[in-house]
């Protein structure tokens, strides 16, 4: 690959891995512990990772167990549970915290798929902001020792590399929503 090329394929390739770790964060129905990821504790002072702080683990399909190593952070954990937006209340039993997700309604299955759809429109605009800013630029070194042959290989190559993002993103959209849709 063109050197001038590999900046925004690296560009692209960030916002497809971006989009993909915001669903993993989306909550389907089954416990997924990858909703706890961007949750933070107060840890002697830290801001730190539930992950950090104690095990996390799916004893069932629908609940997320969480033993904290010191059984003084299970507060800290409950509280950074409650004030996510998670929107699940943790039940604790001196020990361990559990998070028992509900069934979800077929309502709110469809608003997640719209969710899905609308990160994915997101995602797919960011990468044609790349594709603009690549062209961009390949147009300024039109005006420089580039030849006009050279120029127009660059913005084919470009244009690939889009569709091939473009697809990966509809991929992805369409593994999740399928996966919010199944009961």
């Amino acid at each position: 690959m063109d050197t001038r090329l590999q900046q925004y394929d690296d560009k692209m390739k960030k916002t497809v891995e971006f989009l993909e770790k915001d669903y993993a964060g989306l909550r389907a129905g089954r416990a997924n512990p990858h909703v706890l990821d961007k949750l933070r504790v107060d840890y002697y002072g830290t801001p730190t990772p539930i992950q950090q702080v104690g095990n996390v683990t799916v004893p069932e399909a629908r609940i997320i167990q969480i033993a904290p190593w010191e059984k003084t952070m299970i507060r800290e954990i409950e509280k950074a549970i409650q004030t996510s937006d998670i929107g699940i209340n943790p039940s604790n039993d001196g020990s361990v915290i559990r998070l028992v997700f509900p069934e979800l309604t077929e309502e709110r299955r469809k608003d997640l798929a719209k969710d899905v759809k609308k990160k994915a429109e997101e995602a797919k605009v960011a990468v044609r902001n790349i594709r603009r800013d690549g062209n961009d630029a390949f147009k300024k070194l039109a005006k420089t020792e580039v030849s006009e042959d050279e120029i127009q290989q660059l913005e084919e190559e470009l244009q690939k590399l889009t569709d091939k993002y473009i697809k990966d993103i509809d991929a992805a959209m369409d593994v999740k929503t399928k996966e919010i849709m199944t009961v």
